[in-house]
């Protein structure tokens, strides 16, 4: 978004290197967290514009259920003897914000937060702009093997979208067994894409045993049958909107 300060979503490792590619120049970012699952914020305390004073970061993430704001969990975690500093030791600035499902106003961009099925408190969020929207479904419990549903948050979040980013763990098979875990399967992301009305889909947070050769095989596939276009996130991967 021409103009704007940055909007990423959740703190994983992967944050690191977004960071290194933003070099050394001023720094400013919006942070929307799905969750506060340590595989989501890990990569905070090493997030190199951090490290640069006068640099900031704005964390939105959901309201904890009994544990305080979202800055109390993170100063259980970032402290010792877990990790040699806190946040207020980094020299860079960070602000911690507790969301719900409501809207958050960044200039001319509206951002969208709705609780969904996970375990335990989480968001999907949908960015809207200049008539272009995305929606971003990290963690997302289906709802039973070969159950075909989305709950009203869902929906609000990925309807007509332009871009659904969606969790896709898992195959039919692997989910028979790990119906319970918090996430969904290939077909239940491209499912949700088209009972939504979403133009493209992009699955992402694989399971770490699927392979860069059964990723290409999933991608294959999606090329041949899917509706709507279905594209399998890779690192470094961009999709222009909007052109």
């Amino acid at each position: 978004m021409p103009g704007h300060d940055t909007i990423m979503f959740d703190l994983g490792t992967g944050s690191r290197y977004l960071g290194i590619e933003r070099g050394v120049e001023p720094f400013h970012a919006d942070c929307f967290v799905s969750h506060l699952h340590w595989d989501h914020i890990q990569g905070l305390p090493f997030f190199p514009p951090l490290l640069r004073p006068g640099n900031r970061l704005d964390v939105y993430a959901p309201r904890p259920d009994g544990h305080g704001s979202v800055a109390d969990v993170v100063d259980t975690i970032l402290c010792p003897p877990l990790f040699p500093v806190g946040v207020t030791d980094l020299p860079g600035e960070v602000t911690f914000h507790d969301l719900g499902n409501q809207e958050v106003q960044l200039g001319d961009v509206t951002v969208s937060s709705r609780y969904i099925p996970h375990i335990g408190r989480t968001l999907g969020y949908r960015v809207e702009w200049n008539g272009l929207s995305v929606a971003y479904l990290s963690d997302h419990q289906q709802p039973g093997v070969d159950v075909y549903d989305m709950c009203p948050g869902v929906e609000a979040l990925c309807r007509d979208v332009d871009l659904l980013i969606h969790d896709a763990q898992y195959t039919r098979d692997e989910f028979i067994a790990r119906s319970d875990w918090g996430h969904c399967t290939i077909d239940y992301a491209i499912w949700t894409g088209k009972a939504a009305g979403a133009k493209q889909v992009a699955l992402f947070h694989h399971d770490p045993t699927h392979d860069d050769r059964m990723l290409d095989q999933v991608a294959s596939v999606c090329g041949r049958h899917c509706t709507p276009n279905v594209v399998v996130a890779r690192e470094g991967l961009t999709i222009q909107l909007g052109a």
